[in-house]
């Protein structure tokens, strides 16, 4: 079987100075090998093809035979690695926590602790006959989020 810790090593030689990174990298017992990488600003097919070429141009074929596929963290997806929160700040994302709560916001912050969203909710100000929208910036620990993706607004 084909080390993890090899194909690993060969990905992050290709990444060296590259803006791109490493979100999820499998190998199944049969050999099947799955790359994941992502960028700020999207993934380009031809960057897959030539990581791909890269990783097969490093592993031998008349050692053991294995599949190969090559691919973007993807859209709607959610988020594997500490980059891809970096990544988003500024922009909508919604977080789930591991008691069911969904939250929507900015992602305003991301430390390695903890992200905060900055939320938009009604509130029942003293003196007013209606709620009022406000912004509220929300704390969400790392340990407590189940999962994070990215929300595709089409307005």
């Amino acid at each position: 079987m084909i080390e993890k810790e090899t194909v690993k090593r060969i990905v992050e030689q290709w990444l060296e100075d590259k803006a791109y990174f490493l979100t999820d990298l499998s190998i199944s017992t049969d050999n099947q090998i799955v790359v994941e990488i992502d960028h700020k600003e999207g993934v380009w097919i031809e960057d897959c093809v030539e990581l791909s070429r890269f990783i097969e141009e490093h592993l031998s074929r008349d050692e053991q035979d294995y599949e190969l596929e090559v691919g973007s963290a993807g859209i709607g997806q959610p988020f594997k690695v500490m980059q891809q929160y970096i990544n988003h700040v500024g922009m909508k994302v919604e977080t789930v926590t591991l008691d069911g709560q969904k939250q929507v916001g900015i992602l305003k912050e991301v430390s390695p602790e903890q992200i905060v969203l900055t939320m938009t909710r009604k509130v029942k100000e003293e003196g007013m006959k209606r709620p009022q929208m406000r912004d509220e910036d929300v704390v969400i620990p790392f340990e407590q989020i189940k999962k994070t993706q990215y929300v595709i607004d089409f307005k």
